[in-house]
């Protein structure tokens, strides 16, 4: 008896669909993507107290610390005590006027580029990047034209101090 055997042809691959899927797909996914940019702030912890240290540093340094507190910021300097209290605005903390004072202190020492940052436990994140901001960096009309000024960029972070009543 003799056996029959079909002629197989090799299957041909029917790839168009995919190929359109991909050329719509691929715009689309790339005119959905978000694209961030990512800011990085080198913080440092406060350097620990030492009273060694402390006596041998000059009159004129200026250690300075700017607590954050529910209801006020408190700038002042390590060794010399409070130089000021600002009260929050009704917004948040005062960021106006916590600019003009770190600006006066700056004119006052101009070669100081250290400052502490200590807030209370509960201080909402974007107060404290806030008072930061104000720390770092200031704005000033010179000529016409408003320039950025660095006036604290090294900011050590840590936490605030408890409050004595």
């Amino acid at each position: 008896m003799r056996v029959r055997r079909l002629r197989k042809t090799p299957a041909h691959l029917e790839i168009t669909a995919f190929i359109n899927l991909i050329v719509v797909l691929v715009p689309f996914l790339l005119s959905t993507a978000v694209f961030t940019r990512l800011a990085v702030l080198d913080l440092a912890l406060p350097a620990q107290s030492n009273e060694k240290i402390e006596r041998d540093l000059k009159v004129n340094d200026l250690r300075l610390e700017v607590v954050v507190r529910q209801d006020a910021i408190e700038v002042g300097d390590k060794l010399g005590g409070l130089i000021e209290r600002i009260p929050n605005a009704p917004t948040g903390p005062d960021t106006k006027a916590l600019s003009v004072l770190i600006g006066q202190i700056k004119q006052k020492f101009p070669e100081t580029t250290k400052a502490s940052v200590l807030p209370e436990p509960n201080i909402p994140y974007e107060g404290l990047v806030k008072v930061m901001d104000s720390v770092r960096a200031g704005y000033k009309v010179e000529r016409q034209a408003i320039v950025r000024t660095d006036y604290f960029p090294d900011i050590s972070i840590g936490d605030a101090p408890v409050k004595t009543r």
